[in-house]
């Protein structure tokens, strides 16, 4: 088995190759004068069962073509098997036409990434559990909620109350749910842009909770806080948020720390900025441990199905 990691998230990679106890492969992923991508592998790789780390993180497209770059040059060195290992899969967002003339390019890059020489993808909390049906080899969509479980089951006792902050992520929320023995309550919102949220009802009872938002993507943060200021006004003694994928664009970080939010916990599934290691209100779990049992059972033949548990 071989790890190699690109440059989106080298933390997360060297943490899965700690745990794994296997080095990093050394690889060059550099660029020339004018930008282009250039990688260059230093150790051979014919006939391993080779894992790219590379999540499509911003700046999305720079990070995107990088692991198409790696994969080729993984096809071309002969590697037996190569898997794309994606924390945070971007596109996902744009898994369907949301209008006339408008594209599907989370199947696009579905294609890319294919076409490019990746014989398996494995990914965490995709934002469409369908996308997985856009790749023609075997995808495998891990979940963050065990991680999410053991953090919140530590910190909570009792008066728990997981809350979804939109119709769309009940799935996810009521799972999570079940896993901490809590009830569950829905954000009822609508959306008069791209972007922009606005609360209109919370179906649920939330006075007097410990609420807990579970949500698979934070961006701009709007959605959250806006959430957040409802469910207060409702009554509830505190507010955290856990969300699998922190991309927080523009003025989210800030947005976050002057929202009613006690906390929002994040997984490193993207790298975190500067502006994110120092909020007072903004902490990182680990899914390091989680993608390295995935890595190794998928390494081994060995099935993988209980990781999504």
């Amino acid at each position: 088995m071989k790890i190699l990691s690109c440059n989106s998230n080298r933390p997360l990679a060297e943490a899965i190759a700690a745990y794994l106890n296997v080095p990093l492969t050394k690889a060059d992923v550099r660029r020339f004068a004018d930008n282009e991508i250039f990688v260059e592998i230093h150790e051979n790789v014919r006939g391993e069962d080779v894992f790219v780390v590379q999540s499509t993180s911003f700046p999305a497209n720079d990070n995107v073509m990088e692991l198409l770059v790696t994969l080729d040059a993984l096809r071309r060195g002969s590697a037996r098997r190569i898997t794309a290992v994606l924390p945070y899969y971007g596109y996902a967002r744009q898994d369907r036409k949301s209008g006339p003339r408008t594209p599907i390019s989370a199947k696009l890059l579905a294609n890319l990434i294919t076409k490019a020489g990746a014989d398996r993808v494995l990914t965490i909390d995709l934002h469409a559990g369908q996308i997985q049906g856009f790749f023609d080899i075997p995808a495998d969509n891990l979940f963050a909620a065990p991680v999410f479980r053991d953090d919140i089951v530590a910190k909570y006792q009792e008066k728990l109350m997981i809350v979804s902050p939109d119709v769309g992520g009940v799935v996810r929320a009521r799972s999570l749910a079940n896993r901490v023995n809590a009830d569950l309550a829905i954000i009822d919102k609508r959306r008069p842009k791209a972007g922009v949220s606005e609360v209109m009802n919370i179906i649920g009872e939330v006075n007097d909770r410990h609420c807990i938002m579970v949500d698979d993507i934070v961006d701009s943060g709007g959605t959250l806080c806006n959430a957040a200021k409802a469910l207060m006004d409702a009554g509830a003694i505190s507010v955290d948020a856990y969300v699998t994928h922190g991309v927080l664009s523009g003025g989210a970080v800030s947005r976050v720390v002057d929202s009613p939010l006690d906390s929002l916990v994040i997984t490193d599934s993207i790298q975190a900025t500067e502006a994110v290691d120092v909020a007072s209100n903004i902490r990182q779990v680990s899914i390091a441990p989680l993608l390295g049992e995935a890595i190794l059972r998928v390494n081994q033949e060995r099935s993988v199905s209980s990781l999504f548990a």
